[in-house]
């Protein structure tokens, strides 16, 4: 595991974020008062199950969520200083690509499939690093080399339907890092690729760590990459903030049941010859959520109380909050 963080200056910091979408069928609390710091040169993880508003809060850190339906209705976004919901279009989008860029996690919806691979790396450096297009094919090819593709020469001239999912994925993370950005947003950076070539992914993004100072927030279900590659760690559920702290607090003193039940979930050697723990139920939907704890009708530990009251989030120390019942001075076992 990674160690923590204290001494450098905050590059993003989230103050009650709030995305929501208007449909049909009523309003989705798709991220609801999320609040969280990422640290210069900090690796910040993510997780939670999927529709826990992961997704979203990277897409709102940015300003891409589709609109209409969705909309930021509250909150800040201050990146070095400045607030990003207060910036135009044209301001974001020299921001977008330069200064923190994104892995998205689908990139074969990500990646244009009228244009080769070459000029959508080349795309950002021409318009953020001033180069010509003949200097930037160039560095679009040591990009490609760079996260591991071969025969980079001739790939960069491939469109994206002739490449394999892996090796799209792999353009996909050349164009995030093509412009050294200040942090990188990896939404699920290793999903569509085989065990060897992750961990290459993921030993380069700690390579651009060290050498750039970058820092990354790192969007995922494996929590044997959390393990490997967080500094600190945010546990989201139902579009909320359920705990955070730092990466050897969350792994060997987990405050919140459902932190305790991710953590169950992993497989290990032990486990091999008996049940895999699931936990109980899935996550709410987001145009029905339930009275009180939003993770109360799963939780083993449930009272009325938390079936009635949303629980506040509890400061434990600087590094360690929790939003649940268990640690105020109302809970009754």
């Amino acid at each position: 595991m990674s160690t923590t963080i204290t001494e450098k200056k905050t590059l993003l910091e989230i103050k009650n974020l709030k995305t929501h979408y208007f449909t049909e069928d009523g309003v989705v609390p798709a991220v609801d008062g999320v609040g969280f710091k990422i640290k210069k040169g900090e690796t910040l993880a993510i997780v939670g199950e999927s529709g826990s508003g992961k997704s979203q809060t990277s897409l709102s850190i940015i300003r891409l969520i589709p609109s209409p339906p969705g909309k930021i209705v509250a909150g800040e976004i201050n990146y070095d200083g400045e607030n990003l919901l207060e910036k135009t279009e044209d301001e974001m989008r020299q921001i977008r690509g330069n200064k923190i860029s994104m892995i998205f996690q689908e990139p074969m919806t990500s990646l244009n499939p009228v244009f080769r691979v070459g000029d959508q790396i080349s795309e950002s450096l021409i318009l953020h690093q001033g180069m010509t297009p003949k200097q930037a094919m160039e560095q679009s090819i040591n990009l490609l080399k760079l996260v591991g593709i071969p025969e980079a020469e001739r790939r960069v001239q491939a469109f994206p339907h002739e490449l394999s999912g892996g090796m799209r994925q792999r353009v996909m993370i050349a164009i995030a890092l093509a412009c050294n950005p200040e942090l990188l947003i990896a939404d699920e950076p290793t999903t569509a690729l085989d065990v060897t070539i992750q961990n290459q992914i993921l030993e380069l993004m700690k390579d651009l760590k060290a050498k750039l100072d970058t820092s990354i927030m790192l969007i995922t279900h494996d929590l044997g990459v959390v393990a490997e590659m967080a500094d600190r760690v945010v546990v989201m559920y139902a579009g909320q903030i359920v705990e955070q702290a730092d990466v050897f607090s969350i792994f060997e003193n987990p405050k919140h049941p459902y932190t305790e039940g991710l953590l169950k979930s992993m497989p290990t050697p032990e486990k091999k010859q008996g049940k895999l723990y699931a936990i109980d139920g899935v996550v709410p939907n987001p145009l029905n959520l339930p009275p009180g704890c939003r993770f109360a009708p799963r939780c083993e530990y449930a009272t009325d109380l938390c079936r009635a009251e949303m629980p506040e989030t509890v400061v434990i120390s600087e590094e360690e909050q929790v939003r649940c019942w268990k640690y105020t001075n109302r809970w009754e076992a």
